[in-house]
C-alpha cells in the first residue's frame, strides 16, 4: 500500500525589506567574506613588502568597483553613489590607516590586522541605535570583504553570471553584488543578515524584487535548487511548498501585480479623507536622486531630507558649496513643495575616520546629532549657511535632530542666526524666513514639548528612535526585537501628549518615522491631529489610499477606544479588526 508523502513545507520569517512575491528555485550564493583567517608574525624588513601588498589588495579593489559602476545595469544607475561610496571608504583613516598601523605596530599580516580592525568598527557601529548607521558598519565590512579576498587570492562572486531564473540565497549581498542583478533572471532575494534600512534592503525596493532579509540561523535550511516563495510584503519565506500553498499564492501574485498597478495609477491623487481632510504625505529620502522617486510615487514634498550621506560618503567633510550644490538640485527637481532638511545626524564615528575622535562605549547615547554639531560650530556652520542659501531658491524647512531639552534648540537657533549674519556680512544671497522644527525622538522630548514648542515652527516625531529608546528595545537585536511594539500604549499615549500639546500652541504636526508608513497606523495618526506623513517613497500611494478609504471622525472615535487598553495584543487586534479587512478587501479584491 502507498501512503502520501508527508509535505516538507517549512515556513521562515524574517524582515520585510521589499514587497511582492516570487516562487522559483533558490540559488545559493558563497559569502563574500572569508571564513579563516591565520596570525604569523611579520619580521621588521618584511613590513614594507606586507603594506605594499595590503596597498595592492585595496587597488585592486578599488579598480573592481569602478569596473562594476561602469557596467552596471540601467535599473542599478542612481544607486551607483552607494559604490561610490564603498570606493571612498577604501581611503578611509578608520579602515586603511588603522589597518596598516596595525601592521607596524603589530607586526602582524595583513589579512589578521585588517580582521581586527574591522572587528572594532563592527563592535562601534553595532552599539548604534539608528538602524540606518548601524547599517552603515555593514559597507566597511562588504569594502573589507572584498579586500580580503583579494589578499588571500579567493574569487569574488560574479552575480552577473547567473544564466537563468533564479531565487538569490545568500548570508548577505553587497551594494557590489546586487549591482550586478539582472532583473530578467533574479526574480528576488533573501539574506541571513540585514534589515530594511541596509543598502540591500535599499536596492532591493529601488529594482522593486521582493526581499526578505535577516532570516537569522533559519537561513542554513534552504539547499540549492529548492522550491521556495518569498513574501516580501510578508517577510516570509516559504521553502518546499505544497501544491496547495503554490497555488494560493500563485493566486496572491496576480492578486498583488493587479493591486500594485491600480496603485501605481491613483498615485497621484490626493490623500482626502471621505468627509474632506486632507493630509499630504511626503517622503524620506537620503540621496538627492531619490526625488525622482517620491514624485513618481505622487509625494507632496519631502518631509526628510537626510543629510549624512554627503559626509559618511567622503574621507573628508564637505564644502559649503558641495552641500549647497545637492541641496540646490533637490529644491530645482520638487519645485515649490515644501523640503525639510534635517541637520547632521552623524556620531562621532565619523570624526574618527579621520583621526579626531575616540571610539564611543554606547554609540547611540553619546556624541551624534545636534551634540556632535554644537560640540563642533564650525562643521555645522558651515551646513546652516548652506541651507539658509538654498533656502532662497524654494520652499524649505529645517530640522533639528535628537533635542532632548530646551537649551539645544535655543543655542541651535542662535547659532542660525549666526550663520544667516555671516552670510549677509558676506553679500551671498540667503533667506532665513523659513519654518524651524525639532524631532520629537526621545522621552525627554515628549515630556518638554510643552516648553519645546514655544521655540519652533513644528515638531516632526522620528518613530524609530522614540520607541526604541522609550521601549528600551533594539531592533536589531534578534533576541529582543519582537518586543519593538509600535502600538504600545505608551508609545500610542506619548504621541496622543505631543499632538495635543501641539495643537494646544498652534503647532504644525508631522512625523517622519516608520509609523507613517504603515496602512494600519494611519487612522490613528490623522485621529491625533497629524497634518504630514512622511515615509520611504514607494509607500506613498498605499498610505494615500487609505487616507482616500477613512474619516475623520470615524478614526477619533476608534482613538478613543484604542488609548483605553493596556495590554499590546488587545490594542493590535482592534486596529486589524478595525481596518485590516479594508486594507485586504482593497489587495485582493482588484
Amino acid at each position: 500500500m502507498r501512503y502520501m508523502e508527508e509535505s516538507k513545507e517549512i515556513k521562515l520569517v524574517g524582515i520585510s525589506a521589499s514587497p511582492g512575491i516570487c516562487i522559483g528555485k533558490a540559488y545559493l550564493v558563497g559569502r563574500e567574506g572569508v571564513d579563516v583567517i591565520k596570525k604569523y608574525s611579520i619580521s621588521g624588513k618584511n613590513l614594507d613588502k606586507e603594506i605594499k601588498r595590503f596597498k595592492l589588495a585595496v587597488k585592486k579593489t578599488k579598480d573592481e568597483l569602478h569596473g562594476i559602476i561602469e557596467n552596471s545595469p540601467e535599473d542599478f544607475r542612481q544607486n551607483a553613489n552607494i559604490l561610490e561610496t564603498h570606493a571612498l571608504l577604501l581611503k578611509d583613516k578608520m579602515l586603511y590607516g588603522s589597518t596598516i598601523e596595525t601592521i607596524e605596530n603589530e607586526r602582524v599580516n595583513a589579512e589578521w590586522a585588517l580582521k581586527m580592525v574591522v572587528s572594532k568598527i563592527k563592535m562601534m557601529f553595532e552599539g548604534m541605535s539608528d538602524d540606518y548607521f548601524r547599517e552603515r558598519g555593514s559597507d566597511i565590512v562588504h569594502v573589507s570583504d572584498r579586500i580580503m579576498r583579494n589578499l588571500v587570492g579567493q574569487e569574488q562572486v560574479n552575480i552577473g553570471g547567473i544564466n537563468k531564473r533564479v531565487i538569490l540565497v545568500a548570508h548577505d549581498l553587497s551594494p557590489a553584488q546586487t549591482s550586478q542583478i539582472q532583473l530578467e533572471r533574479i526574480m528576488g532575494f533573501i539574506t541571513e543578515r540585514g534589515g530594511k534600512a541596509s543598502h540591500t534592503g535599499i536596492i532591493a525596493q529601488t529594482l522593486e524584487i521582493p526581499a526578505v532579509l535577516g532570516l537569522g540561523k533559519q537561513f542554513g535550511i534552504i539547499q540549492h535548487d529548492d522550491i521556495i516563495i518569498v513574501d516580501g510584503s510578508e517577510g516570509a519565506v516559504i521553502v518546499s511548498p505544497s501544491d496547495e500553498t503554490l497555488i494560493r499564492y500563485e493566486e496572491k501574485i496576480e492578486q498583488y501585480e493587479t493591486h500594485k498597478a491600480n496603485l501605481t495609477r491613483e498615485a497621484h491623487l490626493p490623500a482626502i479623507t471621505l468627509d474632506n481632510i486632507t493630509l499630504n504625505i511626503m517622503g524620506n529620502i537620503e540621496l538627492p536622486e531619490e526625488v525622482v522617486s517620491v514624485l513618481d510615487y505622487g509625494g507632496d514634498g519631502i518631509g526628510l531630507y537626510r543629510t549624512e550621506f554627503q559626509y559618511l560618503s567622503k574621507p573628508e567633510f564637505p564644502t559649503e558649496m558641495e552641500l549647497f550644490e545637492k541641496y540646490k538640485d533637490v529644491v530645482d527637481v520638487m519645485g515649490g513643495k515644501p523640503i525639510t532638511i534635517r541637520t547632521l545626524d552623524i556620531n562621532g564615528d565619523k570624526a574618527i575616520s579621520q583621526g579626531n575622535g575616540t571610539i564611543e562605549i554606547n554609540p547611540a547615547l553619546g556624541l551624534r546629532a545636534i551634540r556632535y554639531c554644537l560640540k563642533k560650530p564650525d562643521i555645522f556652520m558651515t551646513q546652516l549657511r548652506a541651507i539658509l542659501r538654498v533656502a532662497a531658491y524654494g520652499n524649505v524647512r529645517i530640522l533639528f535632530p535628537l533635542i532632548s531639552g530646551v537649551e539645544e534648540i535655543m543655542e541651535a537657533k542662535r547659532l542660525l542666526c549666526e550663520a544667516a549674519e555671516s552670510l549677509h556680512r558676506d553679500g551671498v544671497v540667503f533667506n532665513k524666513d523659513f519654518e524651524v522644527g525639532v524631532m520629537i525622538e526621545v522621552p525627554s522630548a515628549v515630556i518638554m514639548a510643552d516648553t519645546l514648542a514655544k521655540e519652533v515652527d513644528f515638531f516632526s516625531i522620528g518613530t524609530n528612535d522614540l520607541i526604541q529608546y522609550s521601549l528600551a528595545i533594539d531592533r536589531g537585536n534578534f533576541e529582543v526585537a519582537h518586543m519593538y511594539q509600535p502600538l504600545h500604549p505608551a508609545i500610542l499615549r506619548m504621541l496622543k501628549h505631543v499632538a495635543d500639546i501641539a495643537q494646544k500652541n498652534h503647532l504644525k504636526l508631522y512625523i517622519c518615522g516608520e509609523m507613517a508608513s504603515e496602512p494600519l497606523y494611519v487612522p490613528l495618526l490623522l485621529a491625533m491631529g497629524f497634518g504630514e506623513l512622511s515615509m520611504n517613497p514607494q509607500s506613498i500611494p498605499i498610505v494615500k489610499r487609505m487616507v482616500r478609504s477613512i474619516s475623520l471622525e470615524d478614526c477619533k472615535q476608534f482613538l478613543k477606544q484604542v488609548l483605553k487598553p493596556t495590554e499590546i495584543a488587545i490594542i493590535n487586534d482592534m486596529v486589524q479588526e478595525k481596518y485590516g479587512k479594508l486594507l485586504s478587501q482593497k489587495i485582493y479584491s482588484e
